[in-house]
């Protein structure tokens, strides 16, 4: 992969990962999450692991919905 990119996603990665662990908000705390996941899906790419990469870019949006929902109930 090419550096920059490397690098970028690496940020990215990091950034998620950062703010998934100072946000309080629940709502907050699942975008920064799947920030995460952008920034890791890309090296699971590059390490030739497509099969993984199509199977997280399915289960993720779907485990945030139903959790979103649990959120929901909760907050209700």
């Amino acid at each position: 992969m090419i550096l920059a990119l490397e690098v970028t996603f690496g940020l990215i990665a990091l950034a998620g990962a950062v703010s998934a662990a100072l946000i309080r908000d629940s709502y907050g705390k699942l975008i920064s999450l799947g920030i995460l996941v952008g920034g890791i899906v890309p090296f699971v790419v590059d390490r030739g692991y497509l099969d993984v990469a199509i199977a997280v870019s399915l289960i993720a949006p779907i485990a945030t919905i139903f959790v979103l929902m649990a959120v929901r109930r909760d907050e209700a």
